[in-house]
């Protein structure tokens, strides 16, 4: 979804376009699809699967071009499916803050300025792999749910609740007030390896290149670094996270 930067996510509205076999046939299965529409030449198992799931949904399917899923998909690799679905309906801070009540070590997943799709999707992916109980992500300035980051989550974005907020340094004391540390991310800092990782913890993920905006910086407890020995000095932001998240969940068994 091609958006002019000045204007990146300062509107309330969120696609309702859902591309790719995985990421349709996982929102079928939510019960979140309203009409399905298939690329009209298609045939294999995928076809079959996918037909079979929407008429147990009871959801409409149109079969059309392939040039029109592509229209539909914005570009996007659409694998012959497309689904329309409900808007994305972002969870409040007060939800994630419920389900961390009771546990024992809980970690959210922080965004800042984050504005790559990709990364996002693949975040949300890794969130769910490893027992993440949320993300937070701002409402200005940084990537929301569109149709490439549900594709690239691979349906992980039906199952990690996600959290949308006007102002993320509030936001932030919230989570101190709450029992949280929060750590973040920097090329200087404690290495991942000695990360303390008990309790409550919100993990910051700062934006591709410029990282956590200073702002923000003040109010981290800890910067958490990975040891790099190549000669390029920063990772891709979902990898960076990729390696946190299963830092954390080495340390507390919670991924397989």
């Amino acid at each position: 979804m091609k958006k002019n930067q000045e204007n990146f996510n300062e509107t309330e509205h969120i696609n309702d376009t859902i591309y790719g076999v995985h990421a349709v046939v996982d929102s079928l299965t939510e019960n979140l699809g309203n009409k399905l529409y298939i690329q009209d030449d298609l045939r294999g198992k995928n076809v079959d699967k996918i037909k079979a799931l929407a008429s147990e949904k009871k959801v409409g399917i149109s079969f059309v071009s392939k040039e029109k899923l592509k229209e539909m998909a914005d570009g996007g690799v659409h694998q012959g499916f497309v689904l329309k679905t409900s808007a994305y309906a972002y969870k409040e801070l007060s939800d994630l803050l419920a389900l961390t009540e009771d546990a024992e070590n809980p970690l959210l997943i922080v965004i800042d300025g984050l504005t790559d799709p990709h990364n996002l999707g693949s975040i949300l992916r890794t969130a769910d792999a490893t027992g993440v109980s949320g993300v937070i992500i701002p409402k200005h300035r940084s990537v929301g749910v569109t149709p490439v980051v549900v594709k690239t989550s691979t349906g992980a974005i039906n199952h990690v609740p996600i959290a949308r907020v006007t102002n993320l340094s509030q936001t932030l004391d919230k989570l101190k007030t709450a029992g949280f540390w929060v750590f973040g991310t920097d090329m200087n800092g404690t290495p991942h390896a000695k990360w303390q990782t008990q309790g409550k913890i919100a993990l910051i993920i700062g934006a591709e290149g410029a990282g956590i905006t200073s702002n923000i910086k003040k109010q981290v407890d800890e910067m958490i670094t990975i040891p790099m020995k190549g000669h390029v000095q920063s990772l891709n932001a979902g990898v960076a996270a990729g390696i946190l998240m299963y830092e954390w969940a080495r340390n507390f068994g919670q991924s397989n």
